[in-house]
């Protein structure tokens, strides 16, 4: 069985790297077949993982002291703090050939702008954010971009709807993904300016299989497999079906403790289960040579451990970071 080697950042979460650790020692119990290199303070991180018993032969340590925070600018701290646990161990998953791929939670932007930087794709396009979610049909639809690029372009928004239908057609083997345009319409003549400008360019590419603009409210029944839109739009439509989901399956447990129905509690575990964005992993950002993934800032260590079956994912399907091609 071939070990993948997988990196943490282990700074830069909401919770401190208290969860970092903890969700990288339930990796290593949960998948025999990874290893982690830890990117942080040695000292701390060594008498941590001593204490709790994990196993050292399958576990590296990357020196890093310094730490990003969500108040730095990306562009200051890309060459001031590259001491950082971030930027360090972005720059050892672009130079060693050993790591496989990185999980963080820390700073978006700048690690965006790292990843551009050390471990950008030979091509070096625009990196974009990404997360896939469940669709009504059994599905997953990628929604791009998810909060990387707030003000964007129709090019951008084009480069985006290339990005994410490679991903879905290397990942989950779909031929011509389907790639719709966030709208609040579904006729061409509906939209934004953006929108507006952004529907004729994906109209007319012949390696997009464009099927028009979508509105909100179908965007995840299964009638597209990547669905385009800026950064800002993107993160909302994350998080308002996030937040909706968890409002509606805490409801449905309230109901079910007042009638005690065990099936009712079963139902909300269920949906808890495929709607919950900890337990899909992070979002996943495409246009890297390597995979990095960024889980949200107060993740809990179940999303580090699910973020680490994203990567094993990936490793085992060796068409998705196919070397040759040396894109995503």
């Amino acid at each position: 069985m071939d070990t993948v080697k997988i990196l943490i950042d282990t700074k830069g979460a909401d919770n401190g790297e208290a969860v970092m650790i903890k969700g990288a020692q339930g990796v290593l119990e949960k998948f025999e077949d990874i290893s982690v290199v830890l990117a942080g303070d040695r000292e701390l991180l060594a008498s941590e993982c001593q204490k709790v018993g994990m196993p050292l032969d399958r576990i590296e340590i990357l020196d890093a002291k310094g730490e990003i925070t969500n108040y730095d600018n990306p562009a200051e701290a890309l060459f001031k703090k590259t001491d950082s646990s971030m930027l360090t161990g972005l720059k050892a998953l672009g130079e060693r050939e050993d790591i496989f791929g990185m999980i963080s939670a820390g700073n978006t932007g700048v690690l965006l702008s790292g990843a551009l930087r050390y471990a950008a794709s030979a091509d070096r396009v625009r990196p974009a954010l990404a997360a896939v979610l469940p669709c009504s049909d059994g599905g997953f639809t990628c929604l791009v971009d998810t909060g990387a690029t707030i003000d964007c372009t129709p090019q951008m928004l084009h480069h985006f709807a290339l990005l994410g239908s490679d991903f879905m057609r290397r990942t989950y083997g779909i031929d011509s993904p389907r790639v719709g345009l966030l709208s609040n319409g579904s006729e061409s003549s509906k939209g934004n300016k953006l929108v507006k400008e952004t529907y004729p360019v994906l109209e007319a590419d012949e390696n997009i299989c464009f099927v028009g603009n979508v509105e909100g409210n179908t965007a995840f029944s299964g009638v597209c497999d990547v669905l385009v839109c800026d950064g800002f739009a993107g993160n909302q439509v994350l998080k308002v079906t996030e937040g909706t989901a968890t409002r509606i399956i805490t409801d449905i447990m309230k109901y079910a403790h007042r009638e005690g129905s065990d099936e009712i509690k079963k139902l909300a575990m269920h949906l808890m289960g495929i709607y919950d964005i900890g337990s899909l992993g992070g979002g996943i950002i495409l246009g890297c040579a390597k995979p990095i993934i960024k889980t949200r800032g107060n993740a809990k260590e179940s999303a580090v451990i699910n973020t680490a079956e994203m990567l094993l994912n990936m490793a085992h399907n060796k068409s998705v970071f196919d070397k040759s091609r040396n894109k995503i």
